[in-house]
């Protein structure tokens, strides 16, 4: 059986909806998903990587008329209708960084049993059920980074200013 090797991104420049479209699938799934999913990829599916970021995030998500929590339910509404419980998983985590409470996912969830039918509502609530604690554990770990880097920060800052004053309160004594 052939392998793939891996790849890097094509050589030649990005397009302004490339870049737009990194920064918002970094934004809505998360920088460390993100590149994963880069890195992950080899020559096979490198292309796809590449299209999915400058159309599917750059050209579409990145349109005004609908925020970013109402795309993430329209899409989660999607993969539920499609019954494909590895892209819920994925785009689980945009919704709840986009804002989409628990309550929200259980309705919908329990409004596309109406629509898509019991198995595909079966299988979106496993995908829920097993990803999420993973989502808000992760997040609220970023969150607590995030935090703790601030007040690294903000304390790098505070020593600073009062060398400074103690510099400038020694000249004028001197």
């Amino acid at each position: 059986m052939a392998t793939t090797k891996k790849t890097t991104t094509s050589k030649k420049p990005k397009s302004a909806a490339y870049q737009a479209g990194l920064a918002m699938r970094k934004k809505v799934l998360g920088d460390d998903y993100v590149e994963r999913s880069f890195n992950n990829a080899d020559d096979l599916n490198m292309p796809f990587q590449e299209l999915a970021t400058e159309f599917a995030w750059g050209s579409v998500w990145t349109r005004p008329g609908l925020t970013l929590r109402e795309r993430s339910l329209a899409t989660l509404s999607m993969c539920i209708a499609l019954n494909r419980p590895a892209e819920i998983k994925i785009h689980l985590r945009g919704a709840i960084r986009n804002g989409v409470t628990r309550t929200e996912l259980r309705e919908l969830i329990l409004h596309s049993f109406l629509y898509c039918g019991g198995p595909a509502a079966l299988d979106a609530y496993k995908a829920v059920r097993d990803e999420l604690p993973l989502i808000e554990a992760a997040e609220k770990a970023a969150r607590l980074a995030a935090r703790k880097s601030t007040a690294k920060k903000t304390a790098a800052k505070k020593t600073k200013s009062q060398a400074t004053v103690k510099k400038a309160t020694a000249k004028k004594a001197a």
